[in-house]
């Protein structure tokens, strides 16, 4: 575990104009207690780490709060829900997680309720799309953390040097991502569905071919309907056998490894993030932004993507956590998060501010979509069980040789076992 040896007093100094100082309150009855948070990194390295942030706020609201102490250890996306969850099975759960998914701890009773943790305002300040997407049999455990939604990013540059317009459907991307190749461009269409994020890629596509994880209804899951299938056979035969998504095969292609091509201009087209944008302007790559290509026009739909704060029983500091976390969701704290990392606000009053203010105007585009974004079914208990089953398979549906059928039947098969598993319990 990380320890943090700033000193408050200087923190309070240094920290006054970034991370809020108010509305913490004070801490009777809370003597010698620490807190134990775990959180995802945001950043690309250690220079913006969101180690940095979190020790910020941690020292903030110790300075506040006399008698709480916040440690707090983070780990990449790609390592943080494993850490979490060996944690948890060694009964040694941190007070407070910043992960990917919270509905199979609050199935085992380990989370605390949020109307147990937080004040009515901060919990009725959440989106309402966001707080019904961390409910798990009506009852709110997740805190959405941070949102973002995706968008297809082109670089300007490559794109005009090449003489073409970014596409509005699946036969133009292909076309883009051909004159791209023939003229020497190192991935047209960089796919990542490597390991660490490859759920998230996978579903931007089911989306773009009028598909999804679950039917309309949020019912059973169909990962293996034909929408689905014939869109990673799409993928196969269009874009990965031409060898139009660059040298690596996406199943071996991460997501940080296509967004650091990206940053070097080697990538022509690649879906993504707010993050992505500012990490490729900062390199002076001429970023263009349009909504992802649907079979036959625009996608019926964008991925939206919530990460989550849950707060688990095991150590009984639930008031303690609650004052964290109504400090952690205040709009000065939620809006300094989101402009050192390009991320959505969770909340609303968060979210009217940055809609009001031109210096976020290059958020706009994406907060605009994130009301009607679909995103995962994180609520289900069985989907941390099913976004792994895809982390490990869904690359091979898009080899050469690979079977996109089998594979999805695959990952359906697996998810059909989680939810009876789920069920049972």
């Amino acid at each position: 575990m990380q320890r943090r040896y700033i000193s408050l007093v200087a923190a309070g100094v240094a920290l006054g104009t970034t991370i809020a100082l108010t509305g913490c309150g004070g801490t009777a009855g809370s003597d010698g207690v620490t807190l134990r948070l775990v959180a995802a990194d945001y950043g690309n390295g250690a220079e913006n780490s969101s180690q940095k942030y979190w020790d910020e706020l941690a020292d903030a609201f110790e300075a506040g709060n006399p008698g709480i102490t916040v440690d707090v250890e983070v780990h990449s996306w790609k390592d943080v829900d494993r850490r979490v969850a060996e944690m948890v099975a060694d009964g040694n759960a941190p007070d407070i997680a910043q992960i990917g998914a919270y509905a199979d701890y609050a199935e085992q009773d380990r989370l605390y309720p949020v109307d147990e943790l937080v004040k009515i305002p901060t919990q009725a300040n959440f989106l309402p799309e966001l707080s019904e997407a961390g409910q798990t049999e009506r009852v709110q455990y997740g805190l959405p953390f941070a949102a973002s939604t995706r968008l297809l990013f082109f670089n300007e540059e490559l794109f005009s040097d090449a003489g073409i317009e970014p596409p509005q459907d699946w036969s133009q991307l292909r076309a883009a991502a051909e004159r791209l190749k023939a003229r020497g461009v190192k991935y047209p269409f960089a796919l990542p569905l490597g390991s660490e994020e490859s759920q998230a890629e996978a579903m931007i596509w089911m989306l773009s071919g009028g598909g999804g994880y679950r039917d309309r209804n949020g019912g059973s899951y169909e990962i293996d309907s034909e929408r689905n299938i014939g869109t990673f056979t799409w993928l196969r035969d269009n874009l990965v056998g031409p060898g139009l998504t660059g040298p690596v095969a996406p199943g071996k292609l991460d997501r940080a490894q296509a967004f650091e091509a990206f940053t070097r201009g080697e990538v022509g087209m690649l879906s993504g993030h707010p993050t992505l944008m500012q990490r490729a302007e900062q390199k002076g790559i001429e970023v263009g932004m349009v909504p992802m290509p649907g079979v036959d026009g625009e996608a019926r739909a964008s991925m939206g993507v919530a990460d989550w704060m849950m707060a688990f029983r095991q150590n009984g500091h639930r008031r303690e956590i609650g004052r964290f976390l109504d400090f952690a969701y205040s709009d000065e704290n939620v809006l300094e998060f989101s402009d050192r990392y390009d991320i959505l606000p969770v909340t609303v009053s968060a979210s009217e501010a940055m809609a009001a203010d031109d210096e976020h105007k290059r958020l706009w585009k994406f907060l605009e979509a994130l009301p009607t974004s679909e995103l995962y079914p994180s609520g289900e208990v069985s989907w941390a069980k099913v976004s792994a089953s895809v982390k490990r398979n869904i690359g091979d549906a898009v080899a050469p040789k690979g079977d996109p059928a089998a594979v999805l039947t695959r990952i359906a098969n697996d998810a059909a076992k989680a939810e009876s598993e789920a069920d049972r319990r």
